[in-house]
């Protein structure tokens, strides 16, 4: 242990500490009770935004998506001094080719979505018209809070107090640093969006490596409270919504445990976004408990933040990162994934092989439920629609627990992770999604059996 002389902290330092990371406690961790749903603070305020826009969401998408073209074009071009002076929007515009076909795709389908122009398979409601009616409205509002508020999780200690306070649980459990567990409980019962803008903003500023960045952004991005009962109302089972939950958290936790072990994730470079291989000491000197230690770095942490200026500042730079840097993508990925979803038969090609284990695991109606496995992988909220006739109730809760633990869906997390720096590929999501059903499916079946 390192030996080190024990310094009082200063009063105000502990107060600095406190009082914002409290604040961003209440806003995206502590679930509370809002018009007859569980949610969090920064939903709610996103729910409201959503409701003042409205029908107007549709179009400001479409507008941003065409903005985040237009910056690659000119930074690819033009290239004028206030975006070559800038490392933000260096790297917000300045993209690779594979991203700018990405952003080209992303305006194409938004402008031809936003009027109905063009061939119907891509605007159509289940394709372009769900990604830019439905989530990105959803995801413009979210972004906004969770990206101007995110400094408050960030900035002011809290991940160095509980990276202190549980660096021996996270280590030996999930092979993470004990700082990445705000990151999880903020995906899990808050949103997974906000879990990978704060996955990937730590990854960019050093705290993790590759492989803790792509294990946290595939494992613990699980969607909300608010929508797994909105999955769980889908198949008609809102009377088991709390052991619905359970049964999630459990798979969950068992795919956390098993998926950063195996490849592709346990062979990411233990290396981080510089290349580097020095990171993050969590060596607890000798004078210090582990709670001392983390208040220390804390409030040492604490101390160093700029004012309420450079807050908002980097609250913004978060929200233009997220607005530019993902939306083009979910609606270029998502479109294309949802496309092949509702219009050709390869996932219901793609289910088959399932057809053989459901069987073996006694799930009723085998063949029916297995079309709707790998559908997940388009949109999260497939398999429930496809599944919703089925007429088995311990059926129709495997597919909506299933469809929540598989986690990695195109429409939404998917194309957020392939959006952001966290460094992850389409195949390899892919691979991760069919880990996570083979995982998670045994867990959520004897949870069904034991319930029906």
């Amino acid at each position: 242990m390192t030996t080190l002389t024990k310094k009082r902290i200063p009063p105000s330092s502990i107060i600095k500490f406190l009082i914002p990371s409290l604040i961003g406690i209440i806003l995206f961790i502590v679930p509370i009770q809002y018009e007859e749903a569980i949610t969090i603070p920064i939903a709610i305020m996103s729910g409201i935004l959503q409701d003042v826009l409205g029908s107007y969401l549709p179009a400001i998408m479409t507008i941003i998506i065409i903005l985040a073209l237009a910056g690659t074009v000119l930074a690819k071009t033009v290239k004028p001094a206030f975006m070559k002076n800038s490392p933000f929007f260096t790297s917000l515009f300045d993209v690779q080719p594979v991203w700018f076909i990405a952003r080209i795709l992303g305006a194409v389908f938004a402008v031809l979505t936003l009027f109905k122009a063009g061939p119907e398979w891509i605007w159509s409601n289940d394709t372009g018209g769900l990604l830019l009616g439905d989530l990105l409205p959803v995801l413009f509002s979210v972004f906004l809070f969770a990206g101007l508020f995110l400094p408050l999780l960030l900035n002011f200690g809290l991940l160095e107090f509980f990276g202190a306070l549980l660096a021996k649980f996270m280590r030996p459990v999930f092979k993470l640093p004990g700082r990445s567990s705000i990151d999880c409980l903020a995906s899990w019962l808050g949103d997974g969006t906000i879990g990978v803008l704060l996955t990937s903003k730590q990854y960019e500023e050093g705290f993790y490596t590759k492989r803790e960045a792509a294990v946290i952004g595939t494992t613990f991005s699980v969607v909300s409270i608010t929508f797994s009962i909105v999955i769980i109302e889908q198949v008609k089972l809102q009377s088991y919504f709390f052991p619905f939950y359970l049964t999630i958290a459990a798979a969950g936790i068992v795919a956390a445990i098993i998926c950063p072990r195996i490849p592709p994730l346990s062979r990411k470079a233990d290396t981080y976004a510089n290349d580097e291989a020095a990171g993050l000491n969590e060596e607890i000197p000798a004078e210090y408990s582990r709670a001392g230690w983390g208040l220390k770095i804390a409030a040492d942490k604490a101390a160093k933040s700029r004012g309420v200026k450079e807050f908002f500042k980097d609250g913004s730079k978060n929200v233009l990162d997220m607005w530019m840097g993902v939306a083009p993508i979910v609606m270029a990925l998502g479109t294309i994934a949802l496309i092949i979803a509702e219009f050709t038969p390869v996932f219901k090609w793609l289910g088959l092989p399932f057809i053989p284990l459901l069987q073996l695991l006694q799930v009723p109606e085998a063949a029916a439920a297995s079309q709707t496995i790998m559908v997940g992988f388009a949109d999260m909220f497939l398999p429930s629609v496809i599944g919703s006739d089925i007429e088995s109730d311990l059926t129709r809760f495997i597919i909506a627990a299933l469809s929540v633990t598989q986690l990695i869906y195109m429409s939404e997390v998917g194309g957020l992770l392939l959006g952001s720096k966290i460094p992850v590929s389409f195949w390899e999501l892919f691979v991760i999604f069919l880990q996570r059903t083979i995982i998670t499916l045994p867990v959520i079946v004897i949870a069904a059996h034991l319930l029906f």
